[in-house]
């Protein structure tokens, strides 16, 4: 296995740990659970922004361009309204 092909995969999984976690933290009613769910989710969310930028310098990894203002404030309003 390449390393471009851990590297995704690693992002791949660390992005539905977090999504475990935040179902979890939204479930729970124990607030020591809680906090140690959101300390998890934290770390894991710094972990997987540490492993996307060294992916982005090595090149294994390209992001989509940068929205443009309308298109922020598009979003911004669909959101709001809903």
């Amino acid at each position: 296995m390449q390393e471009r092909d851990i590297v995704n995969d690693v992002l791949s999984m660390t992005k539905a740990s977090m999504q475990s976690y935040e179902m979890a933290i939204c479930e729970c009613s124990n607030q020591q659970l809680r906090s140690a769910l959101q300390a998890l989710r934290d770390d894991a969310e710094q972990f997987q922004y540490n492993l996307y930028q060294i992916a982005e310098q090595k090149g294994y990894y390209t992001p989509a361009a940068a929205a443009n203002q309308q298109e922020i404030n598009q979003v911004k309003n669909q959101l709001s309204q809903a």
